[in-house]
């Protein structure tokens, strides 16, 4: 079995594995699934809005997912855990599936296009991009496309950030399609800038710059001739007059 092969099979598998969980699960809220494999078998995290629907009482209902898994779809020793969805408005699959539930109820597919991106956009999303395609008025089969915000078409922060999902809905006319793509808040752009409006106010000790002020010993006077002789004919009038002083005094005594 060739590489190519192998990695299509995959791809295959996860996504049938993907469409059985949506039909299975579409009360609670179903938002995707990601497997991964371990050396200890298949490390399967299914993301819903009501967790509780999945797991059942007592877990029962995923152990017998657990028993599908393994024997419909050969996934050596799956081990399941549901991870709740916070922000539904930012999980593709749950607009997805919203729009297509929308256009199943009658409603048309603009007004239901507009409704959900709005709903997205007002959640604080950075981005975001519907689009509907099939027979939508006419027998010629045609796509409308509903976007806002910034949304990266190419490059690695569309492979990294952008959410995508892409469900298909049965109506009378024929088969519908419906691609949402959605750019979270805390998408790190390359190109996105930050505006300081205050100048964030630096700590104490940063300001303090300690200096170091080398001090140079002076160097000493040479002491001439001059002023030896001035210094101890200084010295000599201070003994004179201490003397002519004690004498005076013990003559008045």
């Amino acid at each position: 079995m060739s590489v190519v092969k192998h990695f299509v099979g995959e791809s295959v598998k996860k996504a049938e594995i993907d469409e059985f969980l949506r039909n299975e699960f579409e009360k609670a809220g179903y938002g995707g699934v990601d497997i991964t494999k371990t050396p200890l078998g298949t490390h399967v995290v299914i993301y819903a809005m009501r967790p509780g629907l999945i797991i059942g009482r007592g877990g029962e209902t995923i152990k017998d997912l657990a028993r599908v898994l393994e024997e419909k779809f050969q996934l050596s020793n799956p081990q399941i855990s549901v991870a709740e969805i916070e922000v539904p408005e930012f999980n593709a699959y749950v607009i997805a599936a919203r729009v297509t539930s929308a256009l199943k109820r009658g409603i048309h597919f603009r007004r239901a296009g507009f409704w959900a991106l709005n709903q997205v956009m007002e959640a604080g999303a950075l981005g975001a991009e519907i689009i509907i395609s099939g027979k939508l008025r006419t027998d010629r089969a045609r796509h409308e496309k509903f976007q806002a915000g910034y949304l990266p078409k190419s490059g690695d922060p569309a492979i990294k950030y952008i959410r995508k999902a892409e469900l298909p809905v049965q109506l009378k006319p024929g088969i519908m399609g419906v691609k949402v793509r959605i750019v979270p808040p805390n998408a790190d752009f390359p190109d996105r800038t930050q505006v300081f409006r205050e100048i964030p106010e630096v700590p104490v000790e940063a300001e303090k710059v300690t200096e170091e002020v080398e001090v140079k010993p002076q160097p000493k006077k040479r002491e001439t001739k001059g002023t030896k002789e001035t210094a101890q004919t200084a010295e000599t009038k201070e003994i004179v007059e201490t003397e002519e002083t004690m004498k005076t005094a013990e003559a008045k005594e």
